[in-house]
């Protein structure tokens, strides 16, 4: 996982935490990367570690690379989850951060982008944001979704997604194991009129896009697999 040192406070830009710069966008500080001229953006929803995770921003960089005004918003307010605060277990910190609130929050960062004159945002989300990402899929906020490795999903979720959406799970993970991924495939392909791509990666566990050893070279492709995937969905529907 990432360090918790790489989730306390904004670090000073590096190799290590990414080339975008800090930007602040409807009162929430955010990670920025690629061409505000672009008219493609892609909102980026952290997992319940933040937006100061450095593989996240790096994949940040890399989708910026492809031509995408990209963002990664702080929807935790300076406070991710720490594991080492045991007064704070993640139960009681998801009192104050719940994905109800994210999803409010993600809508005011489209509101933004839209305003800027972006013309058409794709939204991906991992772990904790895997379920803001799927309530933004319910209407018209955005073009397209991924969720990477999401949590808090449950069926009923997918019957009412408008927007084409990926689902990209690990072949381990006790929260969303692959039999519910089956269910949602199911459900989706009830919905012809929703374009859907689902896929179970062998051999990894939840939170392996963002959350890899970057010394395990297995790892590191198993990530950057899921990252193509993603990528390619993006440029099939956010035109």
């Amino acid at each position: 996982m990432a360090g918790t040192q790489c989730c306390e406070n904004p670090p000073a830009l590096s190799s290590s935490s990414g080339h975008g710069s800090g930007f602040e966008l409807r009162g929430l500080k955010t990670y920025v990367s690629g061409s505000s001229d672009s008219q493609k953006a892609i909102l980026l929803i952290s997992d319940i570690f933040g937006y100061e995770a450095p593989n996240l921003r790096k994949l940040a960089d890399k989708v910026a690379a492809e031509g995408y005004y990209v963002v990664v918003p702080d929807f935790f307010y300076g406070e991710p989850y720490n594991p080492e605060n045991k007064e704070r277990t993640v139960q009681v910190w998801l009192q104050s951060h719940g994905t109800d609130i994210g999803f409010e929050d993600a809508k005011q960062v489209i509101a933004a982008l839209k305003d800027k004159g972006i013309s058409a945002i794709g939204a991906a989300g991992f772990c904790w944001g895997g379920k803001v990402v799927v309530q933004l899929a319910m209407s018209e906020n955005i073009q397209a979704a991924v969720l990477l490795h999401p949590s808090f999903v449950s069926v009923d979720d997918f019957k009412e997604v408008k927007a084409p959406i990926a689902i990209l799970g690990a072949e381990i993970d006790h929260l969303t194991p692959p039999e519910l991924f089956m269910q949602f495939k199911e459900i989706l392909s009830s919905k012809p009129e929703v374009d859907s791509f689902v896929k179970i990666y062998p051999g990894v566990a939840h939170g392996w896009t963002v959350r890899y050893n970057e010394e395990d070279k297995k790892a590191v492709q198993s990530a950057e697999e899921a990252h193509q995937d993603m990528l390619n969905w993006f440029a099939k529907h956010v035109k």
